[in-house]
Protein backbone atom coordinates (compact mmCIF):
# COMPACT_ATOMS: atom_id res chain seq x y z
CA UNK A 1 0.00 0.00 0.00
CA UNK A 2 1.19 3.50 -0.87
CA UNK A 3 4.18 1.79 -2.54
CA UNK A 4 5.69 1.05 0.89
CA UNK A 5 7.27 -2.07 2.30
CA UNK A 6 5.92 -3.59 5.51
CA UNK A 7 8.91 -2.14 7.37
CA UNK A 8 8.25 1.35 6.02
CA UNK A 9 4.57 1.14 6.98
CA UNK A 10 5.52 0.21 10.54
CA UNK A 11 8.21 2.85 11.02
CA UNK A 12 7.64 6.32 12.44
CA UNK A 13 9.47 8.92 10.38
CA UNK A 14 11.39 11.71 12.04
CA UNK A 15 9.10 14.59 12.92
CA UNK A 16 6.00 12.39 13.14
CA UNK A 17 4.39 10.63 16.09
CA UNK A 18 2.65 7.77 14.28
CA UNK A 19 3.24 5.16 11.63
CA UNK A 20 1.08 4.41 8.60
CA UNK A 21 -0.06 1.24 10.39
CA UNK A 22 -1.17 3.23 13.43
CA UNK A 23 -3.01 5.81 11.30
CA UNK A 24 -4.91 3.12 9.37
CA UNK A 25 -5.75 1.28 12.61
CA UNK A 26 -6.89 4.50 14.25
CA UNK A 27 -9.20 5.75 11.50
CA UNK A 28 -10.69 2.29 11.10
CA UNK A 29 -11.28 1.83 14.83
CA UNK A 30 -12.83 5.29 15.21
CA UNK A 31 -15.18 4.60 12.32
CA UNK A 32 -16.06 1.12 13.59
CA UNK A 33 -16.84 2.40 17.09
CA UNK A 34 -18.77 5.53 16.16
CA UNK A 35 -20.79 4.08 13.31
CA UNK A 36 -21.68 0.76 14.95
CA UNK A 37 -22.02 1.67 18.62
CA UNK A 38 -23.26 5.25 18.38
CA UNK A 39 -25.28 5.35 15.15
CA UNK A 40 -26.47 1.78 14.58
CA UNK A 41 -26.45 0.48 18.18
CA UNK A 42 -24.92 -2.72 16.83
CA UNK A 43 -21.83 -4.82 17.41
CA UNK A 44 -18.52 -3.48 16.20
CA UNK A 45 -17.08 -5.12 13.11
CA UNK A 46 -14.04 -5.86 15.30
CA UNK A 47 -16.18 -8.26 17.35
CA UNK A 48 -17.40 -10.16 14.31
CA UNK A 49 -15.24 -12.72 12.55
CA UNK A 50 -12.44 -12.98 15.15
CA UNK A 51 -10.77 -9.77 13.99
CA UNK A 52 -8.67 -9.31 17.12
CA UNK A 53 -6.84 -12.60 16.62
CA UNK A 54 -6.60 -12.08 12.85
CA UNK A 55 -5.13 -8.60 13.34
CA UNK A 56 -2.70 -9.60 16.07
CA UNK A 57 -3.81 -6.47 17.91
CA UNK A 58 -2.97 -6.16 21.57
CA UNK A 59 -5.72 -3.64 22.29
CA UNK A 60 -9.21 -2.70 21.12
CA UNK A 61 -8.38 0.92 21.91
CA UNK A 62 -9.06 3.43 19.10
CA UNK A 63 -5.59 4.84 19.62
CA UNK A 64 -6.23 8.28 21.09
CA UNK A 65 -3.77 8.99 23.90
CA UNK A 66 -1.83 5.74 23.28
CA UNK A 67 1.64 5.81 24.77
CA UNK A 68 4.71 5.50 22.57
CA UNK A 69 5.15 1.95 23.88
CA UNK A 70 1.58 1.00 23.02
CA UNK A 71 2.03 2.44 19.52
CA UNK A 72 5.28 0.52 19.07
CA UNK A 73 3.60 -2.74 20.14
CA UNK A 74 0.72 -2.11 17.73
CA UNK A 75 3.18 -1.41 14.90
CA UNK A 76 5.14 -4.57 15.61
CA UNK A 77 2.26 -7.02 16.02
CA UNK A 78 -0.37 -5.85 13.51
CA UNK A 79 -1.02 -8.12 10.53
CA UNK A 80 -1.06 -5.77 7.55
CA UNK A 81 -3.11 -8.15 5.42
CA UNK A 82 -5.74 -8.37 8.16
CA UNK A 83 -5.63 -4.60 8.75
CA UNK A 84 -6.48 -3.92 5.10
CA UNK A 85 -9.29 -6.50 5.22
CA UNK A 86 -10.64 -5.01 8.46
CA UNK A 87 -10.53 -1.50 6.92
CA UNK A 88 -12.58 -2.78 3.97
CA UNK A 89 -15.10 -4.58 6.23
CA UNK A 90 -15.61 -1.44 8.35
CA UNK A 91 -16.11 0.70 5.24
CA UNK A 92 -18.72 -1.71 3.89
CA UNK A 93 -20.53 -1.77 7.23
CA UNK A 94 -20.54 2.05 7.36
CA UNK A 95 -22.21 2.13 3.93
CA UNK A 96 -24.91 -0.26 5.21
CA UNK A 97 -25.50 1.90 8.29
CA UNK A 98 -25.77 5.11 6.28
CA UNK A 99 -28.27 3.53 3.91
CA UNK A 100 -30.45 2.44 6.85
CA UNK A 101 -30.49 5.79 8.68
CA UNK A 102 -33.78 7.63 8.75
CA UNK A 103 -33.68 11.42 8.23
CA UNK A 104 -35.06 12.15 11.72
CA UNK A 105 -32.24 10.10 13.30
CA UNK A 106 -29.64 12.44 11.84
CA UNK A 107 -30.65 15.16 14.32
CA UNK A 108 -30.42 12.98 17.43
CA UNK A 109 -27.30 12.84 19.61
CA UNK A 110 -26.13 9.39 20.72
CA UNK A 111 -27.92 7.90 23.70
CA UNK A 112 -25.91 7.75 26.92
CA UNK A 113 -26.05 3.94 27.08
CA UNK A 114 -24.35 3.79 23.67
CA UNK A 115 -21.57 6.06 24.90
CA UNK A 116 -21.17 3.82 27.96
CA UNK A 117 -20.71 0.80 25.69
CA UNK A 118 -17.62 2.43 24.22
CA UNK A 119 -15.95 2.39 27.63
CA UNK A 120 -17.34 -1.03 28.58
CA UNK A 121 -15.95 -2.55 25.38
CA UNK A 122 -12.49 -1.05 25.91
CA UNK A 123 -12.59 1.08 22.76
CA UNK A 124 -11.49 4.24 24.58
CA UNK A 125 -8.87 4.38 27.30
CA UNK A 126 -9.13 6.45 30.46
CA UNK A 127 -6.94 9.23 29.05
CA UNK A 128 -9.26 9.63 26.05
CA UNK A 129 -12.62 9.80 27.80
CA UNK A 130 -12.93 13.34 26.41
CA UNK A 131 -13.97 11.64 23.15
CA UNK A 132 -17.24 10.57 24.75
CA UNK A 133 -18.07 14.16 25.60
CA UNK A 134 -17.29 15.23 22.05
CA UNK A 135 -19.22 12.40 20.37
CA UNK A 136 -22.10 12.69 22.82
CA UNK A 137 -22.46 16.41 22.25
CA UNK A 138 -23.22 16.17 18.54
CA UNK A 139 -26.13 14.86 16.48
CA UNK A 140 -25.71 11.85 14.22
CA UNK A 141 -25.10 13.91 11.09
CA UNK A 142 -21.96 15.34 12.70
CA UNK A 143 -20.73 11.83 13.53
CA UNK A 144 -21.03 11.05 9.83
CA UNK A 145 -19.02 14.16 9.01
CA UNK A 146 -16.21 13.96 11.54
CA UNK A 147 -15.38 10.38 12.48
CA UNK A 148 -16.47 8.76 9.22
CA UNK A 149 -15.16 11.31 6.71
CA UNK A 150 -13.13 14.35 7.80
CA UNK A 151 -11.27 12.36 10.45
CA UNK A 152 -10.12 9.88 7.80
CA UNK A 153 -8.95 12.72 5.58
CA UNK A 154 -6.92 14.25 8.42
CA UNK A 155 -4.96 11.04 8.89
CA UNK A 156 -4.70 10.25 5.19
CA UNK A 157 -3.11 13.68 4.80
CA UNK A 158 -0.78 12.79 7.68
CA UNK A 159 0.20 9.63 5.79
CA UNK A 160 0.76 11.71 2.65
CA UNK A 161 3.21 13.93 4.53
CA UNK A 162 5.06 10.82 5.77
CA UNK A 163 5.47 9.18 2.36
CA UNK A 164 8.50 11.11 1.09
CA UNK A 165 10.37 10.40 4.35
CA UNK A 166 9.36 6.73 4.42
CA UNK A 167 10.38 6.06 0.82
CA UNK A 168 13.93 7.08 1.76
CA UNK A 169 14.03 4.52 4.62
Amino acid sequence: MFGLTDEQMRSIPKGHIHSVVWALWHITRIEDVTMNLLLADSRQVLHRGKWMSRLGAASENVGNEMSAGECAKLNATMSLKALFAYRLAVGKRTCEIVQQLKPAELWEPPKSERLKRIVDEGAVGQKALWLLEYWGGHPAYNLLLMPATRHCLVHLNEIGRMLPKLKRV
